[in-house]
């Protein structure tokens, strides 16, 4: 899934460029690129589809070089991710019914790739062997208020791989003190927003509990992977509701299990959670930038262009952040105030800095 803005990465990530195309870690590698790597080790170039939205068609084609223009599901609206994951599903699904599905955001960070390999090899068994909704959770590390949680109990049934566990509820980013409750009763993961499941599961889930949304796709089962396909989706997105794959399918369902997985997982979300990724100087500054000064500074995250010289005294916990002529400099603990300052810019200050 590569077709989300990524408002919380401002300035860095703007609409017409938005994070997944940036390499925002200062890698060498764009999120995207990195993701598609990773994909690479679990499953043949010609399975993987990257779906974007219109305008980010050629950013992904430039990117990832040589991929196959029909592995790129152009979106003609931002709907969310339940009509995202259905296109790619209704359209997989004419291709090979007996699929097997990985859902994952392209501008996710994972530092330990082997255990993901293998975590997402561990639920391709479940999910082949039974009707069911697989997520990979995260144990969490703090009572993160950004992250959606997800609450599991013991398994009845005898699972095979002893982290695999029923989910029992879903709650989205949650208050502090709820989140602390969250982190000390030890039965609540963070949700990745890494789902796996076989392509006929994922189809009886939407026409359970999303049935307008499984009519509108199923129509199209004659046209996918035909040059009507483009017409069709142009039509079926007007008419599709804007509503995430977890309202949608995975908060209805009581087929759903998550696997608990150390893979050094981050959404990267907010410029705070990449401050955890960078490495800290001696007064735990996060620095990109090759011409910083910092000075009676601590806990910042400085992220700058190379040829820019930046000089900073006297700030402890901001995020100082210069792309594209925009700087912003804002409190760490106000981070999420950012789509704030996008918005009032946008109406303020006009489009071009957005």
């Amino acid at each position: 899934m590569a077709g989300g803005v990524g408002s919380r990465f401002w300035p860095m990530s703007r609409t017409a460029h938005p994070k997944q195309f940036i390499d925002i870690l200062g890698t060498g590698q764009t999120l995207l690129q990195q993701t598609y790597s990773r994909f690479l080790r679990l499953c043949p170039k010609e399975n993987i589809f990257i779906v974007t939205n219109d305008s980010y068609v050629d950013l992904v084609k430039q990117q990832i070089k040589g991929i196959d223009i029909r592995n790129i599901l152009s979106e003609p609206a931002r709907k969310n991710t339940a009509p995202c994951v259905a296109y790619a599903s209704y359209k997989i699904n004419q291709i090979n019914p007996d699929a097997l599905i990985v859902v994952a955001p392209s501008d996710h960070l994972i530092t330990k790739e082997d255990t993901f390999i293998k975590a997402v090899k561990a639920c391709y068994v479940k999910a082949a062997s039974e009707d069911c909704l697989v997520t990979l959770g995260i144990r969490p590390s703090r009572p993160d208020t950004g992250y959606g949680y997800i609450q599991f109990n013991e398994s009845s049934v005898k699972e095979k791989d002893k982290r695999i566990k029923k989910v029992k509820t879903f709650t989205e980013k949650p208050e502090l003190e709820m989140a602390k409750f969250f982190l000390q009763s030890g039965d609540f993961l963070w949700n990745s927003g890494i789902f796996i499941w076989s392509v006929k599961s994922v189809i009886n889930a939407f026409e359970q509990h999303a049935p307008e949304m499984h009519t509108l796709f199923s129509e199209g089962n004659d046209v996918y992977n035909t040059p009507k396909e483009e017409e069709f989706i142009a039509k079926a997105y007007i008419n599709c509701k804007n509503i995430s794959i977890d309202y949608a399918i995975l908060e209805k369902a009581d087929n759903v299990y998550v696997r608990s997985s150390i893979i050094g997982w981050s959404d990267l979300g907010t410029w705070g959670s990449l401050y955890d990724h960078i490495k800290h100087d001696e007064n735990e500054n996060a620095v990109v930038g090759k011409n910083v000064m910092l000075y009676d500074s601590k806990n910042c995250i400085v992220n700058v262009p190379k040829d820019k010289l930046v000089v900073m005294q006297g700030l402890e916990d901001y995020i100082v952040v210069e792309s594209d002529g925009i700087l912003l400099i804002c409190r760490k603990e106000d981070e999420q105030q950012i789509r704030t300052f996008v918005n009032d810019a946008k109406v303020l200050k006009g489009e071009k800095f957005v």
